[in-house]
Order: structure tokens, then C-alpha cells, then sequence
């Protein structure tokens, strides 16, 4: 796996850069964390962060304030160079400069070679990652998650599962959307209070799955 890069943007630790990481880490307040930090509303072991199918995973650890990534409260995530971790008062950036000017090439239809120096903190890599903070538009396109895949190596037991909990959803959001009505004249969609609480309930049961899924089997990082 690729070493990765954590950098403190705001916080009681601002400025400190963790360098050459690999998987798995752990962040938090307590002494033993791979990163410490000094932010009393950070938990003693945060989050980790390990490697899954050359992936990198995030897990909060049932902390007590919550983690966030690019301003949503997650379980657990799939981390892409550019993230923002907001732990306690503390906000992480994941990626190096090169890391992250790499997925901006990319996004931008660019090769990353053509303005990122592998030598590292070049002026370009600095210029790249400034138009990115400075441009509300590319910021939002680096946030924007891409398209989730279908996890690799499931047994077919768990295929099946997946797919029985994909077409549940599927259904029940067709049955909403066949009933909405349409204003073609104003361009709006009405649904009614009932569509509506079915429309919450959905939401709330993706919410319970997530969970679920996130929640921590137990203590040991």
C-alpha cells in the first residue's frame, strides 16, 4: 500500500504533518495512538484507519463526539486523497500535496505529471492545491464521492443479501417517485404527507443499515 499523509489544518495541534503513514493507524488523545492529539473533545482512541481490498478505510470508534468527512458524520468511510476529517475541534486533511494535486489532474482530465514534481514540494504542487481551496467549484467536484462499486470477493450468500437489500430500496423508492405529482407548468414535484413520512422512514432505515454496518465489533484496534 501507498504511504499516505495527515496534515492538522485547525486545532490545538495546527500545522503538525504526519508523514510516511501506513495502515492501520489509530488517532486520538491517548499516548499509544499513531496520532495524538491534544483536543479534549477528541476520545481517547478516535478513529483507525486500515487497509481493506487496497483500500483505505475509515472507523469511528464509537467516539463521543463523532467524526466527520467533508462535513458528514460517518461510521465508516472510504477515504480519497483531499478528505477532510473533522475530529473534536481538529481538522485533518488526508493526502500529501502530491497526492492530492494528482487527483486534481485527474479529475481536471489532466496527467498528473504535467504539473506535479514526483521530487515533492514544488511550487506547482502548492499553486495546484491553492486553486483547489481558492475554487468553490473544483472543491465541491474533490468532495463529490465517486460512484460506489459493488465490494469484491463476496460469497455468494452475502451477493445475494446485497442485492435483496438493493432491489428493497429500489422498490420502494420507484413506488414513491410513480406516485408523486408533477406542475409541469412551475417545474415542481408535490408529494403528500403520506409520501413524505414514507420518504422519512426510507431514510431512516438507510440510516439504521449504515449504522449497523459501521458499528465496531469491539475495542481492539
Amino acid at each position: 500500500m501507498t504511504p499516505f499523509t495527515i496534515r492538522v489544518l485547525d486545532g490545538a495541534d495546527r500545522g503538525r504533518v504526519f508523514d510516511q503513514l501506513m495502515a492501520p493507524i489509530t488517532i486520538g488523545r491517548e499516548e499509544g495512538n499513531s496520532i495524538q492529539l491534544n483536543d479534549e473533545r477528541v476520545s481517547r482512541y478516535h478513529l483507525k484507519i486500515q487497509e481493506d481490498h487496497e483500500k483505505l478505510v475509515l472507523t469511528d470508534l464509537e467516539s463521543t463526539n463523532g467524526t466527520k468527512v467533508n462535513g458528514e458524520d460517518i461510521q465508516l468511510k472510504i477515504l480519497r486523497f483531499g478528505d477532510m476529517i473533522g475530529v473534536g475541534r481538529s481538522v485533518l486533511l488526508f493526502g500529501s500535496r502530491e497526492q492530492i494535486a494528482a487527483r486534481i489532474a485527474k479529475l481536471k482530465g489532466e496527467t498528473s505529471g504535467a504539473r506535479s514534481n514526483p521530487s515533492g514540494g514544488s511550487s506547482q504542487d502548492f499553486e495546484m492545491l491553492k486553486e483547489w481551496l481558492d475554487d468553490p467549484q473544483l472543491s465541491s467536484k474533490l468532495r463529490e464521492a465517486d460512484v460506489p462499486k459493488v465490494p469484491e470477493r463476496m460469497s455468494p450468500g452475502q451477493s445475494a443479501q446485497l442485492c435483496e437489500l438493493l432491489e428493497f430500496v429500489q422498490g420502494r423508492i420507484r413506488r414513491l417517485t410513480s406516485t408523486v405529482k408533477v406542475d409541469r407548468k412551475s417545474q415542481q414535484v408535490q408529494l403528500d404527507v403520506e409520501q413524505w413520512q414514507q420518504l422519512l422512514d426510507l431514510q431512516a432505515l438507510l440510516a439504521e443499515l449504515t449504522r449497523s454496518v459501521g458499528e465496531p465489533e469491539d475495542e481492539s484496534f
